[in-house]
């Protein structure tokens, strides 16, 4: 049977004591494989790709470097949580790219959603690639690839997974989770040690909040995505609504509306809240907010978000929506 066809007799990882088991035969196979050799990570901060690094420093301590790219389309915190868990906690050989006027300088003027995603993916391998070419001795790439993703498009990610590093960048391929779905990714991920708000982070996007700051990145819209979605998740929180909704976000859209700020009138931009149920996310359906609870959240963005004057709520289900925007 091939290596990416997963066994009809596997069991789910669903318990403790399983995902415990599965790592201790990941750590072993680990071992066996790389031997003395050294594995680079692109290390995103989403849950599969540091279920990847937990298994690694586990099985190879320092012989696993991780490459974490800001490349300033993250949620708030999120880089600098990446840095405390796996460089502070973990002690993993971690190296921090800072790219963030790199990206925004290619992406400036430009709105066509798919020449956005083109260019945040090109200059994200090319980041990656010019980091492990500084590198010696790298012999194997670790990624985050999990099952749905074999089904879906073959075994190697891209993007975030960096499959399409340049031939001379080509290693062999350490991909410990493939046969895992990601609820079973989430349950080794606890096991492991990883923090609830890691290994429970919500489903997001490669390009990321490059797809939410809709039309032409500018950094003012952009800064204006990443405060309202920190506040639309904070709230949710509060609410108990973490892990209930499948997913949330807002978007900030490329046109303004007329308000009043002050006394004065204001010409800003409205805020999108997007809240959806899924399964498969092939259809998804639109998750009821309470009406104080909506009303708490206008009213920090509006007073705390730098820019915005209105907030809207989108009703759309998938079909004939999408989950995201762009």
């Amino acid at each position: 049977m091939a290596d990416n066809v997963r066994p009809a007799d596997m069991k789910r990882i669903e318990t403790p004591e399983q995902a415990a088991r599965f790592i201790e035969e990941q750590v072993a196979l680990l071992k066996a494989q790389i031997g003395e050799g050294r594995v680079l990570l692109a290390l995103s901060g989403g849950v599969d790709s540091s279920v990847v690094a937990a298994l690694l420093i586990r099985a190879v301590g320092d012989q696993l470097i991780c490459v974490h790219v800001n490349h300033g389309l993250l949620r708030k915190g999120e880089p600098e949580q990446v840095i405390r868990v796996f460089r502070d906690q973990m002690n993993a050989n971690l190296i921090y790219v800072d790219a963030v006027d790199r990206f925004l300088d290619k992406l400036s003027g430009v709105s066509d959603p798919e020449l956005k995603r083109k260019i945040i993916g090109k200059e994200f391998i090319d980041v990656f690639a010019e980091e492990a070419a500084k590198l010696n001795g790298i012999r194997f790439l670790a990624q985050g690839t999990i099952y749905p993703d074999i089904l879906e498009s073959g075994p190697v990610k891209s993007h975030h997974n960096v499959g399409g590093l340049p031939p001379e960048l080509h290693f062999e391929l350490v991909e410990p989770i493939r046969l895992l779905f990601k609820d079973e990714v989430r349950v080794v991920g606890k096991a492991l040690g990883l923090p609830e708000s890691m290994v429970e982070r919500q489903p997001f996007p490669g390009p990321g909040l490059g797809v939410r700051c809709v039309g032409a990145i500018t950094r003012d819209r952009l800064e204006a995505v990443r405060e309202s979605d920190a506040i639309l998740r904070e709230e949710f929180a509060n609410a108990g609504l973490q892990g209930k909704v499948w997913q949330y976000f807002t978007i900030v859209p490329d046109f303004r509306s007329t308000g009043v700020r002050d006394g004065q009138r204001s010409f800003e931009w409205p805020c999108v809240i997007r809240a959806v149920n899924t399964r498969d996310a092939m259809t998804a359906a639109i998750e009821p907010i309470p009406y104080d609870l909506l009303a708490r959240i206008t009213d920090r963005i509006t007073h705390e978000v730098p820019g915005i004057n209105r907030v809207l709520y989108d009703l759309t289900p998938k079909p004939v929506g999408t989950i995201e925007w762009e």
